[in-house]
């Protein structure tokens, strides 16, 4: 499993890089490998949206399922993946690279501290099990 020290996790298995004030939001490499081949990706945010921590940001289908992701941070969208509907399969080949959904400017800094870093979600993942 796929865990990097620098991002932060959600219990819903989201993901976020932090550079400056800005966050990038992807789902985690436990998430994708639940879900198994990924079919669908759609991001229901755009940029300019104003988003709450907790509003879904995209729906992700797989063949076993579909499962909405959700922003980990409140803030502004400043960049969505828009090559991302047209390549699916990239949430499970990269899901920490080329899979990231959105980009958000950190409205509540405070609201990071109450993500999981990698340790915090790796003993998560292995009470969930």
């Amino acid at each position: 499993m796929n865990i990097p020290a620098d991002l932060k996790f959600t219990k819903n298995d989201e993901w976020l890089r932090i550079e400056g004030n800005v966050g990038t939001v992807g789902i985690s490499d436990y998430a994708q490998s639940q879900l198994s081949d990924v079919v669908f990706v759609e991001i229901v945010v755009s940029e300019g949206d104003t988003v709450k921590q907790g509003d879904t940001c995209a729906t992700v289908e797989s063949v076993k399922a579909a499962a909405d992701v959700y922003m980990p941070v409140s803030g502004k969208v400043i960049a969505v993946n828009q090559s991302l509907p047209d390549k699916p399969e990239t949430v499970n080949s990269d899901p920490y690279g080329e899979a990231w959904m959105a980009k958000v400017e950190i409205s509540n800094p405070s609201e990071v501290a109450g993500l999981m870093d990698a340790a915090a979600y790796e003993t998560y993942l292995s009470q969930k099990e």
